[in-house]
C-alpha cells in the first residue's frame, strides 16, 4: 500500500461514495462525511405521510462502458430500474429532442437507492449530520474542522477528497490550497426550484413527463410512473435554471403560485398539497470557465476534487469523477509521486 491509506471524502453524494468505494477496493481504509442527514445528494427523493418524490436528477443514461457496468450491478441488486415514460415536449421543439430509442433508468424503489446501497457496502458508516468548515494542516495529514462550535474530527487523515459542488470546494481550498482553489473558482453553477405535487387520486393528462421549452418550467414527471414508486399519486416540477436564478429570494408561496400556473397551462390540475425546494447548486452553467478533466488531485498535498461538474453533469459523470479521482490517489499513492496537480479526462455525457 501506498502513502495515502488514510483517507476522508467530503460529500456523499454519488461521485463521492464512488470514489470511497474504489478506494476502499484497493485498501485503503475511507471515512466519508456530509452535511445532510442522508446520502446521495442530488439523487434525492423526499418522503412524507403516504407519499414520496424524487426532487433532484429525474432519471439517468449509460454510455460509457464502465458506467454500463456499475448499471449491471446495480439492476442485478434491485437498485435500479429502466423508465419508459410517455414523452412529450412543450414549445420549441427544436431546443430539445428527446431520443426516443435512449434508455432512461431510475433508482429503485427510491432514487436514492444506488447511492444508499453503495453506502452500506462501505466498511465505515457514513458520517452524516457533520459540515465540515476548515482543512487544518496536521503534519504531513490534514484534521477536519466542523462547525464553529464543534470539535475537530478526532483524526489525520493522509488524503481529503473534496465532492461538493464548485462553491463549496472554493470554500475549503482557498486557504490550504490555492491553486486547486481557482479550478473551482472558475465554475458557475446554477439554481433550480423544484416543487413537488401530492394528489388523492390519479391524474391522467396523457404524458408521463415533458421537457418544457416555454415559461418558468423546463421539466415535469409523474413520479408514481416510475418503477418501485408507491403511495400516494406525485408530479415533479423543475423550473428553468434562468428563472430560479433571478427568484432565489423569493417565497416558496410565490414560486409555487407561478409554477403551478405554468403546469395548468400543460394540463395539469390543482394539487392537494405541494412541497418546494431550492436547490442551490443544481448544474453547471454553460460556458463556465473550469477545469475540463475528470478530478483534479494534488498528490504533493494530498487533496483533491471529483463531481460531476468536472466530468459533463448527470448521474453518469459524477461517478466517473469518482472513480478517475480514485484511480489518481491509488495510483499516485503506490509511485509514491509528489508531482503536483493531475488532472484526468474521463468520458462524460453531453447535455
Amino acid at each position: 500500500m501506498g502513502s495515502f491509506q488514510n483517507v476522508a471524502v467530503i460529500g456523499a453524494g454519488l461521485a463521492g461514495l464512488s470514489c470511497a468505494t474504489a478506494l476502499q477496493a484497493v485498501g485503503h481504509r475511507v471515512s466519508v462525511f456530509d452535511k445532510s442527514r442522508g446520502v446521495a445528494g442530488r439523487m434525492s427523493t423526499r418522503r412524507g405521510d403516504g407519499w414520496q418524490c424524487d426532487h433532484g436528477a429525474q432519471y439517468f443514461t449509460a454510455r460509457s462502458a464502465a458506467f454500463r457496468a456499475e448499471l449491471a450491478r446495480w439492476l442485478s441488486a434491485g437498485v435500479a430500474a429502466v423508465w419508459a415514460p410517455r414523452l412529450a415536449v412543450f414549445g420549441a421543439a427544436d431546443q430539445h429532442r428527446p431520443d426516443a430509442e435512449l434508455l432512461r433508468y431510475v433508482g429503485a424503489p427510491q432514487m436514492t437507492a444506488p447511492a444508499r446501497w453503495l453506502a452500506d457496502a462501505l466498511l465505515e458508516p457514513v458520517n452524516t449530520g457533520v459540515q465540515i468548515e476548515r482543512l487544518v494542516r496536521a503534519g504531513a495529514g490534514w484534521r477536519l474542522q466542523g462547525a464553529a462550535a464543534a470539535a475537530p474530527v478526532d483524526q489525520v487523515f493522509d488524503a481529503v477528497l473534496l465532492a461538493l459542488p464548485a462553491p463549496q470546494a472554493l470554500a475549503l481550498l482557498q486557504e490550504p490550497a490555492p491553486e486547486l482553489a481557482q479550478w473551482a473558482a472558475g465554475v458557475r453553477m446554477r439554481a433550480a426550484w423544484a416543487l413537488m405535487l401530492n394528489y388523492g387520486a390519479p391524474q391522467e393528462l396523457g404524458f408521463d413527463a415533458g421537457f418544457v421549452n416555454q415559461g418558468p418550467l423546463r421539466w415535469v414527471a409523474r413520479n408514481s410512473s416510475k418503477p418501485g414508486r408507491s403511495g400516494a399519486e406525485s408530479w415533479l416540477l423543475h423550473a428553468q435554471a434562468e428563472w430560479s436564478e433571478l427568484r432565489l429570494a423569493m417565497p416558496p408561496e410565490q414560486v409555487a403560485e407561478a409554477l403551478l400556473r405554468a403546469f395548468a397551462a400543460l394540463g395539469g390540475p390543482p394539487p392537494a398539497a405541494w412541497f418546494a425546494h431550492r436547490w442551490l447548486y443544481a448544474d453547471r452553467a454553460p460556458g463556465s470557465v473550469g477545469p475540463a478533466g475528470g478530478c483534479a488531485w494534488d498528490a504533493g498535498l494530498g487533496l483533491g476534487l471529483c463531481g460531476d461538474w468536472l466530468a459533463g453533469g448527470k448521474v453518469e459523470g459524477a461517478w466517473l469523477s469518482g472513480q478517475a479521482l480514485a484511480q489518481q490517489v491509488a495510483l499516485l499513492g503506490l509511485l509514491g509521486a509528489n508531482t503536483g496537480i493531475k488532472k484526468t479526462a474521463v468520458g462524460h455525457n453531453p447535455p
